[in-house]
């Protein structure tokens, strides 16, 4: 289902003319709300999928996970106050990551 609203975004994104970007979703091994899902092997599942996704469609991957993660897939600790949200120095790699992502769709480039 996520895989299919992403597609449907894309397309609907170069339909318009819209240059895209497709971020991985950042790390985590566990959510503080409910303990016990662990996320982690989902997420990387996910963000494989998302590059190989960018790849074939020649689209920017925007990869803020490999960055980010720490040694059990989580989010290292530099970079969150809760393992899930990303504080100031987290927020701080993410923008200067984006900018160069958006930098790349702008001119015409694919890949990371």
């Amino acid at each position: 289902m996520i895989q299919d609203n992403l597609v449907s975004m894309v397309d609907l994104a170069r339909a318009n003319g819209i240059k895209v970007v497709l971020a991985s979703i950042t790390p985590s091994d566990d959510f503080w709300w409910n303990p016990g899902t662990k996320p982690a092997p989902r997420i990387a599942e996910m963000n494989t999928w998302i590059k190989a996704y960018a790849a074939k469609h020649r689209l920017v991957y925007l990869d803020y996970y490999s960055a980010m993660v720490d040694d059990n897939g989580g989010m290292k600790r530099e970079f969150t106050m809760d393992g899930v949200h990303p504080n100031p120095a987290g927020y701080a790699l993410m923008g200067k990551l984006a900018e160069k992502a958006i930098a790349s769709a702008l001119a015409g480039r694919s890949g990371t």
